[in-house]
């Protein structure tokens, strides 16, 4: 079965042929199974077509490997890098956070991926549960994590990484002769946001486990019809870590830049002519709101996740750019689950899609029991290459309400801790929010609980307005009265410039819920 899939995945690739074939046996045997294998397989099949670019250089699948080669040769030899070390990165998007990826790899290093935005009170205490043999950030992260009394070797290596391939390719570094095989590390991505201690979710790099997904991503995405990509989502995120290698594994040509910025983004798809992008639902919202003209017309393929997408931008999505958008669902622990089709999506904007094959997706009660279809209950994903693969309960708790319609289409009910019971009722913000969302002049929304001593909770709503609404809180509070249960009305609507989210572009509820009552002025916006 694995051997059938394998040769699927090729056939699907275009490269079942004796000499891909001949070319995936020779990256095993000089690299062992690690990224760098990866890494070599794509060089010897797409060779001088352009791999990388960013603000710094542009890089063939050629040349991503010969310098990926000679960083792997200095962290050897400087860092004595080698199976079972562990090795920090912190770093935004950039040619060089990539070439690091392949290099210490290649070592059998394990990767742990940092947020780039991470604050000193959790760098200390990342620090404190994780020692690490060597650090690779950016230089401007340097400061702080001397600070942070971290006494171990660190590279910046935003700055610093070009000058030493540089160096070591001009001196002939015998990076080939002395190479040894080794089986990949893990790669530990974070689950946590930016509030709260980070959560770790360690993966180990695996062709035959990941075929599923891969083979879902070429037939469902139809990804081998395009040549260029952009990956505006963090590296050090499941999903952008995921969309590097796919792409690498399919030899496109990828573009990064080192932050989101919507008027810059919209340059780049235009400028590069990208037709794949890989984004979260706030940089797509944010992207139309930004786009001057056509300047996102060659977007033929939108791959939309790591949050969740609202029916209201995947209408504009679709009504503006046509039928090319994908909802992608997913968590760090369990990987892909589902994807929805730009049909899918048509027919039902909340929809997160079907499961892939590969995912077992069910939804169950309190008592893990599963519940029949148009049933609100919590997901549980069970597949082969979840961060959690053994033990007697395989069945992953993704920590999201979901429910299953007669179509086998899955929708998004939120995240089980926010659902609120008002009178008795259970009421699920998700649904008040996407009703909010309908009025014409409301640009974003948010729902979450508070104390109440007569219903035990009730809803409170911020609300963003757009620039040019005139609508106040009593026309709005009415509006939803012929859209709401009674129990789902929020108690009062307060009106803010924004909301906050997360740098992962995930909506920042625990801000919301530790703010409601103080500071609400002062961190959001003048209330309106």
């Amino acid at each position: 079965m694995i051997v059938g899939k394998l040769f699927y995945a090729l056939y699907v690739m275009g490269l079942l042929s004796p000499a891909a074939l001949f070319r995936f046996v020779s990256a095993i045997y000089r690299y062992g199974i690690n990224l760098m294998a990866l890494l070599y397989f794509s060089a010897g099949t797409y060779g001088r077509n352009v791999a990388l670019t960013d603000e710094q250089e542009t890089l063939t699948y050629d040349r991503l490997l010969a310098h990926a080669e000679a960083l792997a040769g200095y962290f050897r030899d400087q860092y004595g890098l080698s199976a079972g070390k562990k090795v920090g990165v912190w770093c935004r998007n950039h040619a060089a956070f990539a070439k690091s990826i392949f290099a210490a790899s290649s070592a059998g290093a394990d990767l742990y991926f940092l947020h780039a935005e991470m604050s000193r009170a959790q760098l200390d205490d990342f620090l404190a549960r994780r020692p690490l043999d060597l650090v690779l950030c950016d230089e401007d992260r340097c400061a702080m994590l001397e600070a942070s009394g971290y006494a171990g070797p660190r590279l910046a290596i935003d700055r610093q990484a070009l000058s030493i391939i540089e160096r070591r390719l001009a001196e002939g570094a015998d990076v080939r002769g002395r190479r040894r095989r080794s089986s990949a590390g893990k790669l530990v991505l974070p689950t946590g946001g930016t509030s709260g201690q980070a959560k770790e979710a360690p993966h180990r790099p695996s062709l035959l486990n990941y075929l599923d997904p891969f083979a879902a991503f070429l037939t469902r995405l139809r990804i081998r019809s395009y040549r260029t990509a952009y990956i505006a989502t963090p590296l050090y995120h499941g999903y952008g870590i995921a969309m590097l290698l796919l792409f690498c594994a399919l030899g496109k040509t990828m573009v990064l830049r080192r932050g989101f910025e919507a008027r810059e983004a919209c340059r780049v798809v235009c400028e590069h002519k990208i037709e794949v992008v890989a984004v979260v639902p706030l940089m797509l919202r944010r992207m139309l709101q930004a786009a001057e003209g056509d300047e996102l017309r060659s977007l033929a393929c939108i791959a939309c996740g790591g949050a969740e997408l609202r029916p209201q931008l995947a209408k504009e999505t679709m009504e503006r750019l046509g039928p090319a958008l994908y909802n992608l669902y997913g968590t760090s622990e369990a990987g892909l689950a589902t994807i929805a089709t730009p049909q899918d999506v048509s027919d039902a904007p909340a929809t997160i899609g079907r499961s892939i094959p590969g995912v077992r997706l069910r939804i169950a009660d309190e008592r893990k029991r599963s519940v029949k279809a148009g049933t609100i209950g919590r997901m549980y994903v069970k597949n082969r290459w979840s961060a959690r693969r053994s033990g007697a309960d395989a069945w992953i708790d993704t920590g999201d309400l979901g429910v299953r319609d007669g179509r086998g289409l899955f929708y998004l009910c939120g995240r089980a801790d926010s659902m609120i019971v008002s009178g008795g009722e259970n009421v699920y913000p998700i649904e008040v929010e996407q009703a909010i969302l309908e009025h014409p002049q409301v640009e974003d929304a948010a729902v979450v609980g508070v104390q109440d001593e007569a219903y035990g909770q009730r809803l409170r709503a911020f609300v963003s307005m757009t620039p040019q609404a005139s609508a106040t809180k009593d026309e709005l509070s009415e509006w939803l009265r012929t859209r709401l249960a009674r129990y789902q009305m929020p108690r009062d609507i307060v009106l803010v410039d924004r909301l906050p989210y997360t740098p992962l572009g995930k909506l920042d509820r625990k801000r919301l819920t530790a703010d409601f009552g103080i500071g609400v002025q002062d961190r959001f916006g003048a209330l309106r």
